[in-house]
């Protein structure tokens, strides 16, 4: 699937904020995005980060060596080994912010090459 063809049946705020995650991780360094039936996916060697379409936002997730607190943050971050699954509700892409770039930007420091 194409990003195209993601975006074509999906609610209008999915590719702003789609751009804002996407530009900001294409600053880190490389980054392969996988538009699925599902969400979006963002790897290196494996997925690191995610977008999925829920009714009233986009999730924006990805795992952490650490909890992290935050006003978007509706579910507690889940232990998965020694990483805590963190996930955001972002309604627009001003809810992208430097502390959410500064969590991600660690999950794909993180992220296998």
């Amino acid at each position: 699937m194409t990003l195209e063809e993601y975006f074509a049946t999906g609610p209008e705020r999915e590719r702003p904020i789609f751009e804002a995650v996407n530009e900001f991780i294409e600053s880190l360094g490389p980054v392969v995005v996988e538009p699925l039936s599902v969400g979006i996916y963002f790897k290196r060697a494996g997925a690191f980060a995610y977008l999925l379409p829920m009714q009233r936002w986009e999730t924006l997730g990805f795992s952490l060596t650490h909890i992290v607190r935050h006003r978007l943050m509706t579910r507690k971050p889940q232990p998965h080994g020694h990483r805590y699954y963190t996930v955001f509700n972002l309604a627009g892409p001003e809810d992208f912010d430097d502390a959410i770039k500064g969590w991600l930007t660690e999950a794909y420091l993180e992220a296998p090459e």
